[in-house]
Order: structure tokens, then sequence, then C-alpha cells
């Protein structure tokens, strides 16, 4: 199920638009073109485990220099047996190499260090221009947060999967504005959704879809927030 719901969307509207146009604009009202439809959503809430609310068991340090944790290994290594592990190429590049199109590479790097492309937001809606030379607009998103991830059970986990959910491009890394991204932080849908209305069905499907391959629960407040969105898709 690679990034199976965006994929979709990012094909239909690059084909008919330029930059700087609202998808929302193009999609209408509802949700965007190729959204998960409300059984899907539901057949995922059904899977889901539950929680009555996020525990904190402490310990989370994602940074790995002097004597941090580093709990989730380091930042977008090549070192593991995710999806595009062990490629030689690391994870971000990876990441924007799959969501961005008319992608241009460095020459000399074998197809691994991108430097310009066009991305369809997910969270936005808006067409966006990736350069390098201003990486930080376009950020990778962890869409089930780390921090989340931590206390909702990936405390027990081996270093191993909790390396491979780090670098998950196939069910938990999405390109999107940097500022959406900032604005999420490690909040859960219960706090957050896609600021644009036309992608939380895309959202909710994207999110459920990570904790049911990781074992990972939602709160009651998140399992709210979602079948709210479900009752909203096609």
């Amino acid at each position: 199920m690679r990034l199976l719901y965006v994929a979709a969307w990012l094909v239909a509207i690059l084909t008919v638009c330029g930059c700087g146009v609202s998808l929302l604009d193009l999609s209408g009202p509802g949700p965007a073109p190729g959204s998960p439809p409300r059984a899907h959503i539901e057949e995922l809430l059904g899977r889901v485990a539950t929680v009555e609310s996020r525990p904190h068991p402490g310990g989370y340090q994602r940074g790995c220099s002097g004597k941090e944790l580093c709990v989730f290994g380091p930042a977008w290594t090549d070192d593991q047996d995710a999806a595009a592990g062990h490629d030689g190429c690391d994870t971000r590049n990876n990441v924007l190499a799959l969501d961005l199109r008319s992608v241009a590479f460095r020459d000399g790097t074998r197809g691994c260090v991108v430097l310009s492309g066009v991305l369809a937001d997910p969270y936005s809606g808006e067409v966006l221009q990736f350069d390098r030379a201003d990486a930080k607009a376009v950020q990778i998103d962890h869409v089930y947060p780390l921090a989340a991830a931590w206390d909702m059970g990936a405390s027990t986990w081996s270093p191993e999967r909790r390396l491979r959910f780090a670098n998950d491009v196939t069910f938990n890394l999405l390109a999107v504005n940097g500022a959406d991204n900032q604005d999420k932080g490690d909040r859960t849908p219960q706090d957050w959704l896609p600021p644009n209305p036309a992608y939380h069905c895309f959202y909710a499907g994207k999110y459920l879809s990570v904790a049911v391959e990781y074992g990972l629960p939602v709160t009651l407040a998140d399992r709210d927030a979602l079948a709210e969105v479900a009752e909203r898709c096609p």
C-alpha cells in the first residue's frame, strides 16, 4: 500500500493544475480526489485498538548527540530495514523522490539527492515548488508522530522496530509544507487535522493505516475525531 491514497490525487491534480492553485478549488467542497471512502476508514477504526487517554511513560529523546537517547535512531538513516532501506539514499530524499513530481536530482548522486520538484501538498492543498536551497519549506512528516508513538507503545519496542517505524516511507512518512508540519508537532487527530478540510479523509485513512500496521492504539478522543471525519467521506 505504497502511499496508496496520496498517489491517486497527486497524479490527477498535477495533470490539470499549475503551481499556486488551491487543490480545494479543484475538488469542490467535498473530499479531495482519491480520498479513501467512508467504509474503508470505518473498517480501519474497527481494527485499531483504543485506550482511554495518552499515557506518558517518559524517556522520549529523539536527539542523537551527546548523552541523548536517540530512541528512534539517527534521523533519516539508510541503515534500517524499512522499504527503501539500504538503498544508498537517506530516507528524506527517498520520500521527496516518491512524493514530488517533475523531480530533478543532483548529478553524481545516482538518483538520490533531490534538487527540485513539485509537491501537491496533502495538508494545505496547495501545489508547491520544492527547491533544495529552501529545503525547510517542504518537510517530512511522521503521520503518526514519533513522540505519540513512544507514549502509545513504541517505548517497549526493540530499537530495530523503532528505527523501521521512523523511516517507513510506505506507511508513515509524507512530504508536506513546513509550516503545517511545525504546527502539527506531536499532536494526534483529537487536536490536529490538516487545515484544508478536503484532506481530512485522506489523513484519517493514512493515520489509521499506520496504527493498524504497527499495532498502535488511538485514544478515545482520537477515535471520535476520526469517526467524525469518516462521516463526511464519500
